[in-house]
């Protein structure tokens, strides 16, 4: 049932994976379908998760979630929203790469694949989720655009593309000959299937790794590397 509302709602595939998978970590902690658990055993799960598996209050939100999802979406025990509480998140600031720091990471990609990967998120300041969708005929040479179709929320929206990033997709697709989706999977055989968003991930931060950066480096750390660059110049 949950799974059918996650779809029906238009959740994309990595909230639905989640949402799925912390829901059954849920059941399987008390040995029960959750719809035989009730406000008690929620308190005790989000204690268990802050005080026991010491996870951060990011994470445990992410959890809350999914838990909320299913309980007032799916199950539509609306009583419930007031016993799964959202924990406290203190906000920091993202960490900003440097320019020196940027060159860096995109010199240290070793391949063109991980190159143009990641000069499209920084360059773009897409999601990690986006990039991994993006297709060949979203990439718009005469409009000088990119489209990301369904992003966050299930808007479409263009992005601006630089005649040095354009340069390096074509670079790109005259190496690896891709038929549909810009970074295709190495392990999809009949069918071209999308790299996964954990690759990308995988990719920036061993990229990092590789370049000796010390601060942590996510692709969302280029994505906020590039809305920063937009806003200051």
């Amino acid at each position: 049932m949950m799974l059918e509302e996650l779809e029906r709602r238009n959740y994309d595939e990595s909230t639905i994976r989640h949402y799925i998978r912390w829901v059954e970590q849920y059941a399987r902690f008390f040995g029960k379908s959750p719809e035989k658990l009730g406000p008690d055993h929620l308190r005790t799960y989000q204690a268990y998760l802050l005080k026991t598996r010491k996870l951060t209050p990011g994470t445990v939100e992410n959890h809350v979630a999914a838990l909320r999802f299913l309980y007032v979406r799916t199950l539509k025990r609306y009583e419930f929203r007031e016993y799964i509480p959202y924990p406290r998140v203190p906000r920091k600031l993202p960490g900003i790469l440097s320019k020196e720091e940027v060159a860096q990471l995109i010199n240290s990609s070793g391949t063109l694949f991980n190159r143009t990967l990641l000069m499209v998120l920084y360059g773009t300041g897409m999601r990690r989720a986006e990039a991994a969708r993006l297709k060949l005929e979203d990439i718009d040479s005469q409009r000088m655009i990119v489209r990301v179709v369904n992003g966050k929320g299930g808007k479409d929206r263009d992005l601006p593309l630089s005649p040095a990033l354009l340069e390096t997709l074509r670079a790109h697709w005259r190496c690896f000959k891709p038929c549909t989706y810009v970074f295709p999977s190495r392990y999809s055989r009949l069918v071209e299937k999308p790299i996964t968003d954990k690759a990308v991930w995988q990719i920036a931060t061993l990229t990092a790794r590789q370049a000796g950066i010390r601060k942590r480096v996510t692709p969302h750390t280029l994505r906020h590397y590039s809305v920063s660059r937009t806003i200051t110049g």
